[in-house]
């Protein structure tokens, strides 16, 4: 279901549903009221809302359509501005599973491949994530049907390879790199709330999937539950613990230590696993930097972005975290860390926190 008050948005996104084989438009409405008066006669199992609608609002309809239809998927649309930005975060607090930045006029929409591309992979893979939970099915990730192997990357191992795992570090970790997507600022949220005495102890450098003016906000809101500093990071800036480091939307963040210290590299070059930012580049270079000393965590997503660059962190002899299936929105890039045997644990988003205090700690983790 569609809720926009732009007539060539709905017809443009009718179009693009309908093309698709296994997805069914069944519902195209013009603002907030009209969703939440339709909602339980149409029953959708994904909705594409709006941020701004006259009438009632996106914000505003979001609670009233989960309220009527409890476990819809949510998605929430709107253009690149901060306060939208602020809004779809605020909507992913509220109940919105995922959100998508539309580009900046209807023109730019229906010229931009990858918008359509995106959309339609958000709302295949929730839609068929929140089909599984409410008919109380075994989620699967949404890997292709084979993955990459980590010790042989043109090999491959079947999705339903058991989960080999790894020791844990001998060693106390310097830095902590997080790789997060769909889902992300949710489970991001949940763990620098929780992990001060690491903050205080390393740096922490995150990729983040999202466009500019979103990274902004979300750290600043990460600075706030963290209570420590949190920004986007500064290309050619000094890595120094008590730090949280962003990746800017648009451009890809990587580390470097051509001397004392090691710095942030800020890159505006081509997207590598169709993002930009991407966690590969973050963490195959945090693997030269730090070596067996870099810790990297990664959390729910889509796609396999992080894959390429945790086989790096673990051939240098670091270690690497995974959240776990049942508490990721969609299992897709911390799955294929997973099944490709490159963690030293796989849990739920709530265990991350204390189990990264005790590591960082010298703890028995």
């Amino acid at each position: 279901m569609i809720a926009d008050d732009a007539i060539v948005v709905r017809g443009l996104f009718a179009r693009w549903i309908e093309a698709e084989p296994d997805m069914t438009l069944v519902g195209s409405l013009r603002n907030g009221r009209e969703a939440v008066d339709e909602i339980e006669r149409i029953k959708p199992d994904v909705v594409i809302l709006d941020v701004d609608m006259p009438e009632l609002d996106g914000i505003s309809a979001l609670p009233q359509l989960l309220a009527k239809c409890p476990g819809v998927t949510v998605i929430m649309a709107s253009t690149l501005t901060r306060r939208n930005a602020e809004i779809s975060l605020r909507a992913l607090a509220l109940g919105a599973t995922d959100y998508i930045p539309k580009p900046s006029s209807q023109n730019d929409i229906g010229a931009a491949p990858e918008f359509r591309r995106d959309l339609i992979e958000k709302i295949r893979q929730l839609g068929r994530r929140g089909q599984q939970r409410a008919a109380g099915l075994a989620p699967v990730t949404d890997a292709p049907s084979l993955v990459p192997q980590a010790k042989a990357p043109h090999h491959y191992l079947a999705p339903h390879t058991p989960i080999m795992l790894r020791a844990m570090p001998a060693a106390v970790p310097r830095v902590l790199l997080i790789g997060a997507s769909t889902g992300g600022p949710q489970a991001l949220g949940k763990l620098m709330a929780d992990i001060g005495p690491v903050i205080d102890r390393v740096p922490v450098l995150i990729t983040q999937h999202m466009p500019p003016t979103f990274t902004a906000i979300l750290a600043e809101h990460l600075g706030r539950l963290s209570k420590h500093p949190a920004r986007e990071a500064v290309h050619g800036e000094e890595i120094v613990p008590g730090t949280i480091y962003m990746a800017p939307g648009g451009r890809h963040m990587s580390v470097a230590q051509p001397g004392a210290a090691p710095v942030i590299e800020i890159v505006n070059s081509a997207p590598i696993n169709f993002c930009k930012p991407a966690v590969d580049p973050l963490f195959s270079s945090a693997a030269m930097v730090w070596g067996p000393r870099a810790l990297a965590v990664v959390l729910t997503g889509m796609g396999h972005d992080g894959l390429a660059g945790a086989h790096d962190i673990v051939h240098a002899g670091g270690h690497v975290l995974a959240q776990d299936e049942a508490s990721s929105v969609v299992w897709g890039m911390p799955g294929q860390v997973a099944l490709a045997g490159l963690c030293s644990a796989v849990l739920p988003v709530d265990d991350i926190a204390a189990k990264l205090n005790r590591l960082f700690a010298a703890e028995s983790a």
